[in-house]
C-alpha cells in the first residue's frame, strides 16, 4: 500500500481511469438521461481523462508533483467533453491546487478532494442534487473529518460515492422515471475507486456500472434546449463573471471552469450563435463546439460535403445526399467554395476532399468553420472511390462520431487505382515515362508503366484484388465511354466471377478509369 500519492502514482491512477471508463463507456452512456438524454456521458468522461492521462505521458518519470498536478489539470481543462467530463475537470483542478505544493499524505489527499468538490459546485451555476455534484459531495464528506492514512481516505472516499450513487436514482425525478442512477457519478465513482485500487495495489477486475431499469431510450423533455455549446475561452476574470450572467440568461446547464486566464464554457441553448457571441463579448473563444441535442422535433443539422473533378462524379454525390464542390482536374478548389459548402451542408458536417492535394484546402476550411460553431470532420478520402464507399455507409441518423467512424473505415478499406496517360516525361516509382505512355497508379504509386490503356487497366486491377475483395467500383473518365471499363469488368467475369463489379460514369478529365477495391 502506498502512504503517498507520489507523481508516479497520479499518472498511474489517471490512465487506469481513463482505461476503466473506456471498458465502462456503453454501460454509462446508457443511463444518460440528465440534463439531456444525449447518450454520451460515458464517451465524454473518457475522452476528458484520456486527454489527462495523454498530458501526463509526455513527462519524464522525474516531473515532481507540481509539474505533474499541473499538467493534470491543464490536460483535462483543455480536453474536457460534456457537462460531467467539465464539471470533473474542475474536481482535478481542484486537487492539484493542493497537492501540486503537498507530499500527498492522507491528509494532503483528504483536503484536496473536499476543495474539489467545492470547486466542482461553485462552477455549476445552478446545482442539481441527484447528480455527479451529489456523489462528489458524499465522498468528500466521507473524508472531511477524517485525519488517517492515504489508503483509508481513498477507500472512504470510495465507498462513499458508491452508495451515494445508488441514491441518486431517488433523488432527481427524471432518473426515477427511468429507472437509472445519475451517469455522471457512475463515471466518477470509477475514477474514485481506481484511485483506492491505486493506492492499494489491489485492482478490481471491472467496475459495476449500474444497469438501466428499461432498455427504452428515453424522449426529449419538453422545452428543453437544442444545442449544447463548448469553448476554450482567453478571458480576465471580471469578464467571467458577466459571462456566467449572460449565458444563464440564455440557457442552462451552464459550467465555467478553469482559471488563471483560460477557461472551458459548457451551455444548453436554443440559440447556439447568441452563446459564441456572448464568447466574443468576454474574450477569444476557440475551439468552439456546437452539437445537436434532440431537444426540439426538427431533424439535426447534419451533412457531407464532397469534392468532385466531373459531372458524372458531382452527380453521384449529389444523389448520394452531398453538398458538391466542383474542381478541375489537377487543381484544388477555392476554400472559399469549400467554406461555402459546408455552412450549407449543415451544423455538424463530414468532408470528403477525394484527393490528397485538396485535403489542405478542407481542412483549412474546417477550422473556419469550426470557429464559426460548426462541428465539422475531414475524413482522408484520397481517391473519389473512397469518397464514394464513405457516402455509401453514411446514415444521418447515427451520433456524429460513430457516423466519422463507419465513413473512415469504408473509405479506408477501399483500395483506390487508376489510368491515365502521360504528358511528359517523368521518374515514376516504375521507371521513366515518356509522353503518350500508360500509368497504372495502385494506392498513390505508378505501379507500371505500359502502352495499351485496356492491358494497364486490367494489369491494375488484378494487382489490387486480393481474396478478401468484395466489390469493385469502375469510374470512367470523359474520353473513354465505358469501353475501357466494360473490358475490365468483362476480364474480373472470367477470373473473379465473385466479385461484384459496378460501374459509373464519371465524366472526369485526364483519368480514363478510376478503380476502387473493397
Amino acid at each position: 500500500m502506498l502512504k503517498v500519492l507520489d507523481p508516479g502514482a497520479v499518472r498511474g491512477w489517471v490512465r487506469r481511469s481513463a482505461d476503466a471508463l473506456a471498458r465502462a463507456r456503453a454501460e454509462i452512456d446508457a443511463l444518460n438521461v440528465f440534463p439531456v438524454p444525449d447518450g454520451d456521458t460515458g464517451t465524454n468522461l473518457h475522452l476528458t481523462m484520456l486527454a489527462a492521462a495523454d498530458a501526463l505521458a509526455v513527462l519524464g518519470a522525474d516531473a515532481d508533483a507540481d509539474l505533474t498536478w499541473r499538467t493534470l489539470a491543464q490536460g483535462a481543462l483543455l480536453g474536457a467533453r460534456g457537462n460531467s467530463g467539465v464539471i470533473v475537470s474542475q474536481v482535478l483542478r481542484g486537487m492539484a491546487e493542493v497537492l501540486r505544493q503537498a507530499e500527498g499524505r492522507g491528509d494532503d489527499v483528504r483536503d484536496a478532494l473536499v476543495r474539489g468538490a467545492e470547486m466542482a459546485r461553485s462552477a455549476v451555476v445552478r446545482p442539481v442534487e441527484g447528480t455527479v455534484l451529489s456523489v462528489l459531495a458524499a465522498a468528500a464528506d466521507a473524508v472531511r473529518e477524517r485525519d488517517s492514512d492515504l489508503p483509508a481516505v481513498a477507500g472512504a472516499a470510495a465507498r462513499a460515492a458508491r452508495q451515494a450513487l445508488l441514491r441518486t436514482t431517488g433523488q432527481l425525478d427524471v432518473l426515477a422515471r427511468n429507472g437509472v442512477v445519475d451517469a455522471g457519478g457512475a463515471g466518477l465513482t470509477i475514477i474514485l475507486e481506481i484511485l483506492a485500487e491505486v493506492v492499494a495495489d489491489a485492482y478490481a477486475e471491472r467496475h459495476d456500472v449500474p444497469a438501466p431499469a428499461s432498455d427504452r431510450r428515453p424522449a426529449p423533455e419538453v422545452g428543453q434546449p437544442g444545442y449544447e455549446v463548448m469553448y476554450l475561452l482567453d478571458a480576465e476574470q471580471e469578464a467571467i463573471d458577466r459571462l456566467r450572467a449572460e449565458l444563464d440568461g440564455l440557457g442552462d446547464s451552464l459550467v465555467i471552469v478553469g482559471g488563471d486566464g483560460l477557461w472551458n464554457v459548457h451551455v444548453h441553448v436554443d440559440d447556439a450563435g447568441s452563446a459564441i457571441e456572448a464568447g466574443l463579448g468576454a474574450g477569444r473563444p476557440y475551439r468552439i463546439k456546437v452539437t445537436y441535442l434532440g431537444g426540439r422535433t426538427h431533424t439535426p443539422s447534419r451533412g457531407v460535403v464532397a469534392v468532385a473533378a466531373g459531372d458524372g462524379l458531382a452527380g453521384l454525390f449529389r444523389e448520394a445526399g452531398a453538398v458538391v464542390v466542383r474542381r478541375e482536374p489537377g487543381a484544388s478548389p477555392a476554400l472559399a467554395a469549400v467554406l461555402a459548402a459546408i455552412r450549407e451542408a449543415g451544423a455538424e458536417v463530414v468532408v470528403l476532399p477525394n484527393d490528397s492535394g485538396v485535403r489542405a484546402v478542407a481542412v483549412a476550411a474546417a477550422e473556419i468553420a469550426r470557429e464559426e460553431g460548426v462541428t465539422v470532420s475531414v475524413l482522408p478520402t484520397k481517391a473519389s472511390v473512397q469518397g464514394l464507399a464513405a457516402l455509401a455507409v453514411h446514415d444521418r441518423l447515427r451520433r456524429f462520431d460513430d457516423d466519422v467512424v463507419a465513413m473512415t473505415d469504408a473509405a479506408g478499406h477501399t483500395r483506390h487505382g487508376h489510368v491515365w496517360v502521360a504528358n511528359r516525361e517523368a521518374m515514376t516509382s516504375a521507371g521513366l515515362c515518356r509522353p503518350g505512355d500508360v500509368l497504372g497508379v495502385v494506392d498513390g504509386d505508378v505501379s507500371l508503366i505500359g502502352t495499351a490503356v485496356a492491358e494497364v487497366a486490367v494489369e491494375v486491377v488484378d494487382r489490387m484484388v486480393s481474396a478478401s475483395s468484395e466489390l469493385v467500383t469502375l469510374v470512367s473518365g470523359a474520353d473513354s465511354g465505358g469501353s475501357l471499363a466494360r473490358v475490365v469488368q468483362d476480364h474480373l467475369g472470367v477470373v473473379r466471377p465473385d466479385i461484384e463489379v459496378v460501374h459509373y460514369e464519371g465524366g472526369q478529365g485526364g483519368y480514363p478509369l478510376l478503380i476502387g477495391v473493397e
